[in-house]
């Protein structure tokens, strides 16, 4: 494993870092850059969203040319929810594929709309394969759309978006995909992997702060999309129009996020692109999984889903562990986790991302290391139950 030779600068504010999927520490550039205001009708403004909107789409890679961005305001989930409404039309239907809660809420927000959908249901982990999405659009001749999610980061697993690419256009169907946690660090080339659109966030791997998402689709999608939306704020041709003939956002956009989104853009570039950074992430998740098993730790999933995002472990059987302790214990040593979501067993869960480097990530575990003596945790070795789980996914 390479190891970078500089480490990255800390906090400046002395904050904890946030070992999540977003929000996530970001750097003191790129809060600086919020200082100052702007006018969103302002040319200086418009150039700002022009060149956002530039450097996204050449991060798709080779085959963006075919590509538009469309930047939504919200959270992640605005955009998903702009994606799916303005995507899928209303007499259409949808295949999710579902192995976590952000899965699951696509296919809520389909019950929203009242875009009929089927769901592949995969339990809490375990991964939608390219097989099984082809027998069901065999047997289901009125599925129009596959909605899979790139990185379910409900257990940290990295989901097969290439074999569930082939299948579905195989079956002449489309794919729309949610990449919130992925994008920027996991490369998603258009000329390697099939899709019509997919969304992401500022304040994920790009390592913004939250406030707006964006919607990456072919230019021909976005033109058919006239008319599908239920949602007059989460139109997404609409906002693609307005932008296209004002170069403004139709509504009042977050203007510090944005201002802060294009310097955190520079400094991706500046890292060396989608590659290097998804690099770094892999090198940080290389060291707290080593670190954290050699500590007793179990994962979640096998070496072989884990994702450079977040990585899911195993509480402990020892009695004397506490998750709620162990999170302020941590907390108190200047690292914030992020709380499990797994319904059979209890567990929690480390994110890889955001302005840190595998430095950080052995000071991670060697502050867990002091947090279980500190609670007198004897082991960090699961209950059974957790490694029958497990087992199901080696099957």
């Amino acid at each position: 494993m390479s190891v970078s030779t500089d480490p990255l600068e800390p906090p400046r504010l002395g904050e904890p870092y946030l070992l999540t999927p977003g929000p996530l520490t970001t750097s003191f550039a790129v809060k600086q850059a919020m200082l100052r205001d702007w006018g969103s009708w302002d040319d200086d403004f418009r150039a700002m969203t022009r060149e956002i909107r530039r450097r996204l789409l050449a991060l798709l890679g080779a085959g963006a040319e075919a590509f538009d961005c469309v930047p939504m305001q919200g959270s992640g989930s605005f955009a998903v929810e702009a994606m799916l409404g303005s995507f899928i039309p209303r007499d259409g239907k949808a295949l999710v594929l579902a192995n976590g809660a952000y899965g699951q809420r696509a296919a809520q927000m389909l019950r929203y709309l009242g875009r009929d959908h089927a769901v592949l249901d995969k339990g809490d982990y375990l991964p939608p394969r390219g097989a099984e999405v082809a027998q069901i659009l065999a047997q289901d001749p009125a599925i129009t759309h596959v909605v899979a999610v790139h990185c379910e980061t409900s257990s940290g697993i990295l989901n097969p978006v290439e074999e569930i690419s082939e299948a579905a256009y195989a079956a002449g169907r489309k794919l729309l995909i949610d990449s919130m946690s992925a994008f920027g660090a996991i490369g998603l080339e258009p000329a390697q992997i099939r899709y019509e659109a997919m969304v992401s966030s500022a304040n994920k791997c790009i390592e913004g702060v939250p406030g707006f998402g964006f919607v990456l689709a072919r230019k021909a999608e976005i033109e058919a999309a006239e008319g599908n939306s239920h949602s007059l704020s989460l139109d997404v041709h609409a906002q693609w129009a307005a932008l296209e003939t004002t170069g403004q956002w139709r509504f009042t956009p977050p203007t510090h996020v944005a201002a802060s989104f294009l310097e955190a853009l520079r400094a991706h570039e500046a890292e060396g692109g989608v590659a290097a950074r998804g690099a770094r992430y892999a090198r940080n998740r290389g060291v707290v999984v080593a670190g954290m098993r050699q500590l007793g730790f179990e994962t979640l999933l096998d070496s072989r889903w884990l994702s450079p995002i977040i990585v899911t472990f195993f509480c402990p059987a020892d009695r004397n562990f506490e998750f709620s302790r162990f999170y302020d214990l941590m907390k108190a040593k200047g690292f914030i986790l992020y709380p499990g979501k797994l319904t059979v067993v209890d567990s929690f869960r480390i994110g890889c991302i955001g302005q840190m480097d595998e430095h950080v990530m052995r000071r991670v575990v060697a502050a867990a290391k002091e947090t279980l003596a500190e609670m007198g945790v004897a082991s960090a070795a699961p209950p059974a139950a957790a490694l029958k789980e497990r087992a199901k996914l080696a099957a």
